[in-house]
């Protein structure tokens, strides 16, 4: 069947991306949280439009998420139904009500593999005769029955629907553009009846009966064509249940935090940073360049100054990033990307929730905080998956302030984990502690309360390699792609300073801050002008400065919880408004220099 538009549709986290990665060859996030795909993607197949879209539970209007999939979905030519195999009665809901408006469907029925694990059975055949359209089993993260999905995409069909409901809706299907907006204004979508002067029941009767008649279908359906069979808990099961548990929960938690610290922490922050950042680039890139450099150029000229000075583009901005931050970067990404995929992230927020709530979230929120630690910038793009806008705000708020991105925490943890334990601890409850307090008073300031949490638990799965690899890599490209031309931008605009002498001016006009409130070197004002741009280029000036622990410490503090980078604001401005984007940065340079000048009051 020709056909112009291939919809991806389904219920969250059941593994649309993978499909629409295998359809494309573009590659977009697959993680095992429900909520991954917020953003539409676009790519082809064979000439064929393919449009990737949010997870939802039915195409209705009810939040923003089903709007957007619901807009996309009506003008389908075919829909690519994922299905959950292990949650079949909650997915084939979506699946008959988009056959119910007449698209072309073809179903894969995926995670078989899990389906078996857990004792089900399923009549693949049976339910392909149920429903009327093409059904495939598919494992799609081994790659498992891919190619008979694309097979079928040329068979796909209109499926079986309720007669009764078929007969409804060919009343008023002349009426309306297709079959798809006429089934939407039957269930009482209140845009779609405005815009043709529909309204059959204003109190939502016809969706009820409607959504009642479709889940007693799906009910029998379901009876028919699974075979239920005992089973034993598995050991994936069992660890499950200890990951939720607070008495086990927790010191699982605090196990998987110490492995992670001493591989990025003390591993890569101090061993290979040392390699990479010392003797490869400082030792051996950064004098054959200044050799190459100074062949045609003085180096104490201004474009001599801007190539191979003190904050030189082609020295220290190179060494920055590839030498000292790159690799840090791979290791915070490489780890994320292991909890993304196992599907422990979600249940963390499961054991956190109540202590999440203290501060107005509830534990979903713990998803886009821990993903800040990768990228604060991406992590903002998440929260649209909490289910209020005051839990968006307190989340962008405290991810502005409190969270380190992947280069920040690298070198904070290399430079705090040389002091000893004590440094290490203390840093880490001084930025827990202004997370909760501001957490808590935005709670108290912003109206409502948190909701609460509903969340599904995925299985939990051994993250396949290849994946987590092609992630942190992505990832990884991304960021040099992303802070290149910022840290070029401000190497340039720091270097100017200097040469034009601008830089001491601002060193003495802010000397009672840093000299006399947070007790730091003069030249520590470098480092927070960089850390204006990007949090982790003024960290990583923090390297070059010799600092006594306590000093260390208080120039961590406030560098953490300094201004949000360039790239974060702008996507705050995007996704809130921009009097909260300044309401979060005039505050963030109160709290980073309130806080850290305490501290440095109290130790030096």
């Amino acid at each position: 069947m020709e056909a112009d538009r291939i919809v991806l549709a389904g219920n969250p986290n059941v593994g649309k991306s993978i499909f629409f990665n295998e359809l494309t060859g573009i590659y977009v996030d697959v993680s095992n949280f429900p909520g991954t795909t917020l953003d539409i993607s676009y790519g082809y197949y064979q000439e064929r439009l393919v449009i990737d879209t949010p997870g939802v539970y039915g195409v209705s209007s009810f939040n923003d998420e089903e709007i957007v999939a619901q807009n996309i979905i009506i003008e389908a030519d075919i829909v690519l139904n994922v299905v959950d195999a292990t949650h079949l009665e909650r997915d084939l809901f979506l699946t008959q009500q988009i056959i119910d408006m007449g698209i072309p469907v073809v179903v894969a029925l995926n995670m078989m593999d899990e389906a078996k694990l857990q004792g089900l059975k399923i009549d693949i055949e049976g339910l392909e005769a149920e429903l009327g359209v093409p059904v495939i089993g598919t494992v799609a993260t081994k790659g498992q029955g891919l190619d008979k999905v694309k097979t079928a995409l040329f068979n796909a069909r209109i499926g079986r629907s309720n007669s009764k409901l078929q007969h409804k809706l060919e009343k008023i299907n002349n009426r309306v553009k297709n079959q798809a907006e006429a089934l939407l204004i039957l269930e009482d979508d209140p845009s779609l009846a405005k815009k043709y002067g529909i309204n059959f029941s204003a109190e939502g009767k016809n969706r009820e009966e409607i959504y009642r008649q479709r889940r007693q279908r799906i009910d029998k359906i379901v009876n028919r064509v699974i075979l239920r069979r005992d089973r034993h808990n598995s050991f994936k099961s069992k660890l499950s249940k200890l990951m939720v548990k607070p008495l086990t929960g927790i010191p699982i938690l605090f196990l998987v935090l110490f492995i992670i610290y001493q591989v990025i922490g003390v591993f890569i922050a101090q061993k290979v940073v040392d390699f990479t950042e010392g003797v490869v680039f400082g030792g051996i890139y950064e004098p054959f360049i200044y050799n190459v450099v100074t062949e045609f150029i003085p180096a104490n000229s201004l474009l001599g100054s801007i190539l191979i000075g003190e904050f030189g583009l082609l020295t220290m901005t190179v060494t920055y990033i590839f030498g000292l931050l790159l690799p840090l970067v791979i290791g915070v990404y490489f780890f994320l990307s292991l909890l993304e995929d196992s599907g422990y992230l979600p249940r963390i927020a499961a054991l956190v929730d109540r202590i999440l709530t203290k501060v107005g979230l509830n534990g979903q929120a713990v998803i886009p905080l821990i993903l800040g630690f990768g990228c604060v910038t991406m992590a903002i793009i998440t929260t649209r998956l909490l289910d209020s806008k005051r839990e968006r705000v307190i989340t962008i708020f405290l991810l502005g302030l409190a969270i380190p991105c992947s280069a920040q925490l690298g070198v904070s943890a290399g430079l705090i984990s040389s002091l000893g334990f004590k440094y290490l601890i203390s840093y880490s409850i001084i930025i827990f502690c202004v997370l909760v307090v501001v957490g808590m008073m935005l709670d108290k300031m912003l109206p409502g309360d948190a909701a609460g949490l509903l969340i599904d638990l995925p299985p939990l799965r051994v993250p396949h390699l290849s994946n987590v690899i092609t992630k942190t890599l992505s990832k990884a490209q991304l960021f040099i792609e992303e802070a290149g031309p910022i840290f070029i931008f401000a190497s340039i605009i720091i270097t100017l300073m200097k040469v034009n002498g601008w830089l001491v001016v601002i060193e003495d006009a802010v000397a009672p801050i840093i000299v006399n409130w947070l007790k730091l070197p003069k030249e520590t004002t470098v480092a927070f002008i960089m850390g204006v741009v990007r949090r982790d280029f003024g960290v990583a000036g923090l390297t070059d400065i010799p600092l006594s622990p306590p000093q260390t410490l208080v120039a961590l503090v406030t560098a953490t919880l300094f201004v949000p980078c360039i790239a974060s604001m702008m996507i705050i401005f995007k996704e809130q408004n921009w009097k909260e984007a300044i309401l979060i940065w005039i505050s963030s340079w109160l709290i980073a220099f309130g806080v850290g000048g305490v501290i440095a009051q109290i130790l030096i």
